[in-house]
């Protein structure tokens, strides 16, 4: 019964690692066309404090999103660089067109190939756009279709320097009105700020909403069981305050996103990496999601604003274009750590990766710091395993007997089971003792896999020999083929299942696991691997004991 349990779990943890593995097959898809929001009646009405004569007026015109306009990007950018990030803004707009991440290459062996998240090109683009939005569309307003101006055609955050601040400008005679774009840089941050400025100096008020979005053609991943990018949803996600939503953006054709939220953002995500818009978390914004053929608009529209004759308005935005570093996203904003994918493990996810990046603070390798934290979560569930062990060990103990029975028995089912059930009581056994460790441990191991493949830390890391990229699958295949091995002399240890289609399984479960881990992350079939190891010399251990007693 105790041998028939295990199988049980083993073959149901390989078909665990089968779903969540289709899991990630879904493929999402956006049109070359840009928008502004605009006010129309079809989308969700902006909350505000304004006197209820401009609440009753502004229930009348709501913003939407409108039409897109060009799809070429203009010739007029100026080029920033910090110490982390190489970035490009288009004048006509001034917003990000382009980030390039200095740190961050696509391969580990051509370090000049970096990864870019935000693109100009038609094929692969993900652009920002801000602005603010008027009422009145008739009135001239600074939105991202917007031509800007700078004093500089490059800026740089130069040795010695801790911030870089660039500043745009636009103004529209017709409309007396003028604003300003300024981004705020700070060294070693992928994240920074966006402060938007209008100054009003016409004789009449100006009634408006500040408005970011992120405007993303929709390019599938590749899906292939050899890419750890394949591994990870790539998309839009949204946090209400509460809850971290990833969506399809293939839903939005049929259900455009519509929600309004305090406290939230918005973002985009890519495996590893991540671009994100936070607005004050004390305002209700308005959330949008909407597709147009083969690409999608995210879009966080503001309260309404008014801007009395001879005033002006500043209003802040944070947003985030890099790796899921989750110490800088945590200070972003409120939960952005949550882009760190780890699904619906994270409660346990994010403790283990807290106590793996301390570890790695002290041994400064990635492999040892798997090592050591795979030791440590099983010394925490040492006495569990060991009672499973014992329960192994009894059961080796005693296979002469069982086999004896069965003999006898082949028969009688009732009689085998009756016969089973006595030698069980006389030799003290518990046949399900060894179900329990099993079942507490595999959210560990599920919470652990996520941990290995979405933390960017362990990202092209090192560990000693051939293993330069835990990150990846193992270029010799030397660590599946010794957890193969390792996991054969595991089955050895434990007794043999009376059951000869049992046994089959279990002499077929070495080579099965070996084939799955193969194209598996190299840190993961690590942790498997010492994991095994540490399992088989703790059973050794107890069937010495018991053996003695």
């Amino acid at each position: 019964m105790g041998n028939s349990i295990r199988i049980f779990l083993w073959v149901n943890f390989l078909v665990l690692l089968w779903f969540t593995y289709s899991s990630w097959i879904q493929d999402y898809s956006y049109t070359e066309n840009e928008s502004v929001p605009s006010f129309t009646q079809e989308s969700p009405t902006l909350q505000e404090e304004a006197p209820p004569s401009l609440e009753a007026n502004f229930g009348e015109v709501i913003p939407s999103l409108a039409a897109p306009s060009g799809d070429i990007f203009s010739n007029d950018y100026i080029e920033i660089k910090t110490d982390v990030l190489d970035l490009l803004i288009d004048l006509n707009g001034g917003d990000l067109v382009r980030s390039d991440l200095l740190f961050y290459p696509v391969n580990k062996d051509d370090p000049d190939n970096l990864i870019r998240l935000l693109d100009p090109s038609p094929e692969n683009r993900w652009v920002y756009q801000t602005g603010f939005r008027g009422i009145d569309q008739n009135i001239p307003e600074p939105n991202h279709l917007s031509s800007y101006t700078s004093s500089n055609t490059a800026y740089e955050l130069l040795p010695g320097e801790d911030e870089l601040v660039v500043t745009l400008f636009w103004q529209n005679l017709d409309s007396d009105l003028r604003a300003y774009k300024t981004y705020t840089f700070n060294r070693g941050q992928y994240s920074f700020d966006l402060a938007l400025h209008i100054e009003n100096t016409s004789n009449q008020a100006w009634l408006g909403a500040p408005y970011a979005q992120q405007y993303r053609k929709h390019v599938p991943v590749s899906r292939s069981y050899t890419s750890v990018d394949s591994y990870s949803f790539k998309g839009p996600v949204f946090y209400d305050g509460d809850s971290y939503d990833k969506v399809n953006p293939e839903d939005f054709i049929d259900q455009p996103f519509r929600e309004q939220i305090t406290g939230g953002w918005l973002a985009n995500i890519q495996h590893h990496f991540v671009a994100a818009i936070v607005p004050p978390d004390t305002d209700q914004v308005s959330y949008q999601g909407i597709m147009r053929d083969d690409n999608y608009l995210l879009t966080s529209i503001s309260p309404l604003q008014e801007v009395s004759p001879g005033e002006e308005l500043s209003y802040n935005y944070k947003f985030f274009v890099g790796p899921k570093l989750q110490a800088q996203l945590a200070e972003a904003g409120d939960s952005l750590e949550l882009t760190v994918d780890y699904g619906m493990l994270t409660f346990l996810a994010q403790p283990l990766f807290w106590l793996l990046a301390k570890i790695h603070s002290y041994v400064n390798n990635w492999g040892w710091s798997i090592v050591i934290l795979t030791m440590l979560i099983k010394l925490v569930f040492y006495k569990l395993t060991a009672a499973s062990g014992r329960s192994m060990a009894k059961m080796r103990k005693i296979q002469p007997k069982m086999k004896a029975i069965q003999e006898k028995h082949k028969d009688d089912r009732q009689a085998l089971s009756q016969a089973m059930m006595d030698i069980y009581k006389k030799e003290k056994i518990n046949p399900v003792a060894g179900c329990l460790p099993i079942l507490i441990q595999m959210p560990f191991f599920f919470a652990f896999y996520w941990v290995l493949i979405e933390s960017v830390e362990i990202r092209q890391a090192s560990f000693m020999l051939w293993i330069t990229d835990l990150s990846v699958k193992d270029p010799f295949f030397i660590l599946p083929i010794f957890m193969g091995i390792a996991m054969l002399l595991q089955t050895r240890l434990n007794p043999a299942p009376p059951d000869p289609i049992q046994a089959r399984v279990m002499q077929i479960m070495p080579i099965a696991f070996t084939g799955l881990f193969a194209f598996f992350p190299s840190g993961l079939v690590l942790y498997w691997l010492t994991n095994t190891v540490l399992s088989i010399l703790q059973q050794w251990r107890i069937n010495k004991v018991i053996a003695a007693e």
